[in-house]
């Protein structure tokens, strides 16, 4: 019996050690388990920084380009790209359009509806983004601005004519050629005597006070001429502004319009119309989204003195004429002193 009762502690013994203690397949198994997913893990990572070095390698380069290479150019395109759809419903407005536009051009834009025309046109004048490539304005990269600062540049240096005119129609005529110069924070009066003046050189002033289906369609785009004008701009952007207008209409627009460049404005313009081209210094025809011919009518040289050097030298000739009259104001002072 204690024979028997010590084999049976003996047995218990061996029984608890084997529990306690691990066989060699057990502690191999653990031991494996950390390094199975430490691998698992650096696979992930391995294949992340492929897929990545992949994109990176798909991602075409950034065109770099200087600027300021040339300080003529007001306005200077880079591989711009319109892109409308995706997959196999994907269109073109514009593909790698490139175009350096100098102060004081007059540009005509030719070319069959749905060739990029338009889509240039509201690119150039900030309303509208490209899907691809660089637009410079007088040097600066537009593409990365905010909305608040695209408003602001596009207030202060842009001048809109539509072929609709886009008048309001719940508002005067005054009230209207003033609308541009309410985003540059000029108060009210400033406002309409700036809008008085530019109604008088367009012989609209005696019609401030009408609304703008009392007047013809000639009147409407002269109106819309002057508001483009309001703010002196560099740039004025034309979208057919003969295009709902009679023979004798058109030729009145487009004699301001030539009076307008002479005084140093850039102006761009779309036209159907190949007879109004004698206006322009260059004209450009416009086919699938790209330039098809690109002629220049006018020597760089022979341009117009861009707008931006003539409001420089009237502010410096006002200032100097200011500084005149104090210093003639100190002189009378101290001459009555020493009298």
């Amino acid at each position: 019996m204690a024979a028997k009762n010590t084999k049976s502690k003996k047995s218990k013994k061996a029984f608890r050690k084997a529990k306690s203690t691990p066989n060699s397949h057990t502690a191999q198994a653990k031991n494996n388990e950390p390094t199975v997913i430490k691998n698992s893990v650096e696979s992930s990572q391995e294949s992340d920084a492929k897929a990545d070095s992949s994109t990176k390698t798909k991602t075409a380069p950034e065109t770099t380009i200087d600027p300021l290479a040339d300080s003529d150019n007001l306005i200077i395109l880079r591989g711009i790209t319109k892109r409308y759809g995706y997959g196999d419903a994907v269109s073109y407005a514009l593909k790698d359009f490139d175009l350096d536009i100098k102060r004081g051009e007059f540009i005509m834009i030719m070319g069959p509806s749905g060739c990029g025309k338009t889509t240039l046109l509201n690119i150039i004048g900030l309303l509208d983004r490209a899907s691809f490539g660089s637009y410079f304005l007088n040097g600066e990269p537009v593409d990365r601005l905010s909305g608040k600062k695209k408003a602001k540049l596009r207030a202060g240096n842009i001048g809109f004519i539509f072929q609709d005119f886009n008048l309001i129609p719940t508002i005067n005529i005054l009230d209207n050629v003033t609308l541009p110069l309410v985003y540059t924070g000029y108060g009210k009066t400033r406002r309409e005597k700036t809008a008085d003046e530019i109604l008088e050189r367009f012989h609209l002033r005696s019609k401030e006070y009408y609304m703008p289906s009392q007047l013809s369609g000639g009147q409407k785009q002269r109106v819309a001429i002057a508001r483009s004008l309001i703010s002196d701009p560099e740039i004025i952007l034309a979208d057919e502004p003969t295009g709902n207008l009679d023979s004798r209409s058109a030729h009145i627009v487009m004699e301001e319009l030539k009076t307008i460049h002479s005084e140093g404005n850039t102006i761009i313009m779309v036209t159907h119309n190949p007879a109004l081209t004698v206006y322009a210094t260059r004209v450009i025809n416009m086919l699938d989204g790209h330039i098809d011919t690109d002629v220049k009518t006018v020597r760089d040289q022979d341009l117009p003195q861009p707008i931006s050097v003539r409001i420089a030298k009237k502010i410096t000739l006002k200032t100097d004429n200011l500084t005149s009259k104090i210093d003639e104001a100190a002189n009378q002072k101290s001459q009555k002193e020493s009298a």
